[in-house]
């Protein structure tokens, strides 16, 4: 059976298990045989190997392995913070899972050491925003090593990182760089064997600057992510070789940190200013700095070999199609991926070199054997956003004239041309109105591209327009009509979804008491509603709302499985789901998630993260995706698809630049138009459009000056009106308190649903008290104040969402 197969029949069986279940609020311990399945080879499929010299792995049969650090014995799992706080039914660390594995002999002496020392040495897990980057280190001389490798044919050295919520990465030791201890185990190790191999038990990357330090010394390295309850079996499977490594890098790893292009431009208190612009990751190393990567975008090895061939193209209107021939030419079965990429013409809009427009991988090919993929895009995802108007087309999805080639391969560096098409004139593909630009009270530059005479590409700045529209005018235009109060009429929310009333004659029976109550959620967090440990309920939070059919939707954290005081599945992180580039894979694994979260009594997972990494210390790194829009798109979109299929409902977030955890809840990311709407919103709008998810999440920093969940362009403007997004909207938990800057008087919650935010979550302040805090009354008694239509719209849109666990 195909891996597509696999995963449709897996979704299939995740349906009809929800669907039996219906409504029941099941409490069941542990994971599913199939959850952990597809968990541990999830996680094998994200392992990126970036060196293998002299046939270092797959370690060979009867090859005996001394294993190097800690973190053998205390395995990173998982990131911190709300999106990685799983009670896990196990946790298989890599010393465990390396024990499981046949054919491979451990030092088992050396593994006892660290077992003791760790015992001995119990780790500190700090507290929330304090907890450990890394854990201290065993001490090792040369003497430890040289007895080891006396008994060894090779070693494996592991290092580990973790960030989180709240929990930056630093430019530190133990942190983004590696300690002193670490150092000297490396030194040790590498003069007493020859060969070594390096895994990284990471969430996101870290400085690799040290690998030219060591040089030949060390002779393979992996980036082993977080795999979560299945890390050591996945690491296992691997390493022994059941598995060849199939992970592509999901972010370029520079020389330094200082590479990246928003090393200057990061960890502000009060802002940000992006002033890379659309140049984030490969987009600016691929266009300006080529020579400072030390591993490309889309990187990875395998144990085997293969043969790409592209045999036809077709470019028909808007629709691209590439279809390659993938040849396993080497000795072992593997996975490929094929990655398809676009390079505009340099116009009057400055493009990067190169940028990811699709990509597809194969089911595991024997040696010898051959499959053939179909790379699909819509050309106009990738059509450029004209904020200045250059192009005579202001505020304007755009292709300007020129050649455009396509380049089909492993990774950005080395992909190949396949193809060139011509625009003969300027094509405008979708006319929009200004939105979200940066204040003009707070000017910035931005980075843009020009060429010399021969060529050649060269960094200059210009200064990112301002906005120019009046967001006044914009909002009392599209007011909602006020629907007629007609007070109880019998009407249920199940005769709405049996058809034998429409929502809106069920939306004109609610009071304003039920339409704030439907405007937030049941006050606090661990709500009564659901089962303990529950991120709060909405939906019907009263009884009037009840009485009427309302369901309370109940919520849990996410993304790396369901946050609650019962045992759940922790799944890989995020970044190993995208370096996977698995599409059907994420479906299956999170349809199966999505039948453990039926069995929970969750109905709504905030999950899946999918922030660009836009820099590498962000600590929720781990929990999103990668530096590309169209890999943490795609990724969410099937993340979103499995959770889903079952009836359930996903939550992407956070929207949107949620890129920085310090001071997050106060931070200004200023960012230009363009930047916004083609790298930071770019992957939102590919989830909204192929995922289809019930409900997204606000973020809790402001974008050019308004915060996210007051933000009425964001929320409504692009989210609804371009995008046609139907569903529910959401806070963060709790929100900052703020008047409109255009409707004096208009404050906090009314400002909220004006912007077209429909749920205050978890509903009530930190102080966890049961009462409306009064200020959407309030908004409405002011001059051009919030109104009826207003709250019943707002109403409709999370009615819609609830509809679906109407029994």
């Amino acid at each position: 059976m195909s891996l597509k197969s696999k995963a449709n029949h897996l979704i299939a069986m995740a349906v009809n298990s929800v669907a039996q279940k219906g409504n029941e609020r099941v409490q069941s311990s542990g994971s599913s045989e199939a959850i952990r399945r597809l968990a541990r080879q999830m996680g094998a499929e994200g392992v990126v190997l970036l060196k293998n010299e002299k046939n270092t792995l797959p370690l060979q049969p009867d090859e005996t392995v001394s294993v190097f650090g800690r973190v053998q014995v205390d395995t990173f799992f998982v990131g911190y913070g709300s999106g990685g706080d799983v009670n896990a039914a196990y946790r298989v660390s890599i010393l465990e899972g390396l024990r499981a594995c046949k054919g491979i002999r451990l030092n088992e002496e050396l593994a006892a050491r660290y077992e003791d020392w760790a015992k001995a040495n119990p780790i500190d897990e700090g507290f929330w925003g304090h907890w450990p980057m890394c854990y201290e280190e065993m001490p090792l001389d040369e003497k430890t090593a040289k007895e080891a490798a006396a008994n060894s044919d090779s070693a494996v050295v592991i290092l580990g990182r973790a960030a989180g919520e709240d929990r930056e990465n630093t430019l530190t030791e133990g942190s983004w760089y590696l300690t002193r201890a670490e150092r000297r185990m490396l030194s040790a190790v590498t003069a007493a064997f020859e060969r070594v191999t390096v895994l990284l038990n990471c969430g996101s990357i870290m400085d690799m600057g040290w690998l030219e330090d060591y040089g030949e010394r060390i002779t393979a390295v992996a980036y082993i992510w977080q795999n979560g309850m299945e890390t050591g079996n996945s690491v296992a499977d691997v390493l022994c070789g059941a598995v060849s490594p199939s992970g592509c890098l999901c972010d370029t790893v520079a020389k330094r940190y200082e590479d990246y292009p928003s090393a200057k431009h990061f960890g502000r208190k009060d802002y940000n200013e992006y002033q890379e612009d659309i140049f984030v990751g490969y987009r600016f190393f691929e266009t300006f700095a080529p020579s400072r990567v030390l591993f490309p975008f889309g990187f990875g090895l395998s144990y085997t070999t293969f043969e790409t061939s592209v045999t036809q193209t077709r470019i028909a209107g808007d629709d691209c199609r590439v279809w390659v021939t993938v040849k396993n030419t080497g000795a072992r079965p593997g996975k490929h991926t094929v990655q398809l990429y676009l390079q505009k013409p340099q116009g009057v809009l400055s493009q990067p070199e190169r940028m990811l427009i699709a990509f597809e991988k194969t089911e595991t090919l024997l040696p010898g054997e051959e499959e053939k993929l179909c790379l699909y895009c819509r050309l106009s995802d990738f059509a450029s956003y004209d904020d200045t108007g250059m192009s005579g087309h202001r505020s304007a999805w755009i292709f300007e004239k020129g050649e455009y080639n396509l380049y089909v391969g492993d990774n950005v560096r080395d992909a190949a041309l396949c193809r060139t098409f011509s625009v003969r004139a300027l094509k405008v593909v979708r006319q929009c109105s200004q939105a979200c630009a940066p204040d003009p009270a707070h000017p910035f530059e931005r980075l843009v591209l020009r060429k010399d005479a021969d060529g050649n590409n060269h960094p200059m700045t210009e200064r990112a327009p301002v906005m120019q529209t009046s967001l006044r005018e914009r909002i009392l235009l599209h007011l909602p009509e006020d629907l007629p109060c007609t007070g109880d009429a019998g009407i249920k929310l199940g005769d709405v979804k049996a058809g034998r009333a429409t929502l809106e004659a069920f939306v004109s029976q609610l009071s304003f008491d039920e339409l704030e109550a439907i405007s937030r959620g049941d006050y606090t967090m661990n709500s009564p509603l659901g089962p303990k440990g529950n991120a709060g309920a909405i939906g019907g939070v009263t009884q009037s709302l009840r009485d009427k059919g309302v369901p309370a939707v109940i919520t849990t954290d996410g993304p790396s499985g369901i946050r609650l005081s019962d045992s759940c599945s922790l799944l890989p992180n995020g970044a190993a789901l995208a370096c996977s580039f698995n599409r059907p894979l994420v479906r299956a694994l999170f349809a199966a998630l999505g039948e453990e979260m039926a069995s929970r009594g969750s109905d709504i997972l905030l999950a899946p993260g999918m922030n660009i990494h836009r820099n590498p210390l962000c600590g929720r790194n781990f929990e999103y995706f990668s530096e590309d829009p169209c890999l943490s798109g795609l990724i969410a979109a099937a993340y979103v698809q499995g959770i889903q299929a079952g009836g359930l409902s996903a939550c992407p977030k956070h929207f949107a630049c949620n890129n920085q955890e310090f001071n997050r809840t106060h931070n200004d990311s200023r960012v230009s138009e363009r930047a916004l709407r083609e790298i930071y919103l770019k992957g939102f709008e590919l989830c909204v459009r192929e995922g289809k998810p019930h409900n997204i999440m606000t973020s809790y920093n402001k974008i050019n000056g308004v915060w996210a969940h007051y933000n009425y362009d964001l929320c409504t403007t692009v989210l609804r009106r371009e995008w046609g997004y139907q569903g529910c909207v959401m806070t963060d938990w709790w929100m900052r308190k703020d008047e409109s800057h255009e409707f004096p008087g208009v404050t906090d919650q009314g400002y909220r649903v004006r912007a077209g935010v429909n749920v205050l979550m978890p509903g009530g302040a930190r102080t966890g008290k049961r009462k409306p805090d009064g200020t959407l009354k309030k908004s409405m008694k002011v001059q051009d104040g919030v109104t009826w239509g207003e709250l019943q719209q707002t109403a409709m849109h999370v009615l819609k969402m609830a509809l679906a666990y109407v029994e």
